[in-house]
């Protein structure tokens, strides 16, 4: 027998289909208790209720903006994990370096940290100005952020340590512009980054990518919406190109991807059987 809803349930699975309807935006990809706990949160945002904001979100196009930034979860740093980094710079930008142009797909880049973290990969390897590198986000204002490339300079200088773990070979503060506790990435990098808003739950592939980085999104997300962003991804990449996901995350199935690095979850696009 099934379990009976309370009434927040029954106000979530509204929300879901009243943004579907309204705005064409499908809330039901996400996993339901990541989606829950940001619901949550909305509703503390905005000091509204969840029926407030059911009705609201549907009604009020800012109220809907409001929402999905509070979903898009932004936790981000540069080099985060570096021994990631340090197989990207060992494992994967040699084989790209075989491409005469080189295109990288930050899905999900959030404020852009790990964007200006793969760059600096980039150009340490000799590659960068033969590069593109292409962010989505649904959050319009973290785009916003990892366009202008502007961070507090505490946080910047705490990722010195990281960048040299992943495996940097020169000075991390050649990479930024220090002013009034702030610090803007230098005009080379941000020179060869455009940033879309992208939605991995209804939009479609845009681009013929080389590398996908897609790290700590697919973990919020359901089964179903998982597999349709892996194969949005596989899709999007050409042949023998790369995807690296999140340290927390996996393929759900391995047809169509072998491993480059299975515990860092690095994989290579195959054919498909």
């Amino acid at each position: 027998m099934e379990a009976r809803k309370g009434p927040d349930d029954v106000a979530i699975d509204m929300l879901i289909a009243g943004c579907r309807s309204r705005w064409g935006y499908d809330l039901g990809g996400y996993a339901r208790a990541s989606l829950a706990r940001r619901v949550d949160k909305a509703c503390d945002d905005l000091g509204l209720d969840i029926w407030t904001l059911m009705r609201r979100a549907i009604e009020d196009r800012q109220v809907f903006d409001q929402l999905v930034a509070t979903l898009s979860v932004t936790v981000t740093e540069m080099f985060r994990n570096p021994e990631v980094y340090r197989a990207l710079r060992d494992k994967i930008l040699p084989r790209l370096a075989t491409y005469p142009f080189i295109k990288v797909w930050h899905a999900g880049c959030a404020t852009g940290e790990e964007m200006y973290s793969m760059a600096i990969l980039l150009d340490e390897a000799g590659l960068l100005d033969r590069s593109q590198l292409i962010g989505t986000d649904i959050n319009e204002q973290s785009l916003a952020v990892a366009e202008e490339g502007i961070y507090p300079l505490e946080r910047l200088s705490s990722y010195a340590r990281l960048y040299r773990d992943a495996g940097g070979t020169g000075s991390f503060a050649d990479y930024f512009h220090a002013r009034y506790q702030l610090g803007r990435m230098d005009e080379r990098l941000r020179e060869k980054m455009t940033f879309y808003r992208h939605d991995l739950a209804v939009d479609e592939v845009f681009s013929e990518c080389h590398l996908v980085m897609c790290r700590n999104v697919l973990i919020y997300f359901g089964r179903e919406l998982q597999q349709r962003a892996l194969d949005l991804f596989w899709r999007a990449l050409v042949p023998g190109g790369f995807l690296c996901l999140g340290t927390r995350e996996h393929l759900m199935e391995s047809s169509g991807w072998s491993p480059v690095d299975r515990r860092l979850q690095l994989y290579r696009r195959e054919h498909r059987e």
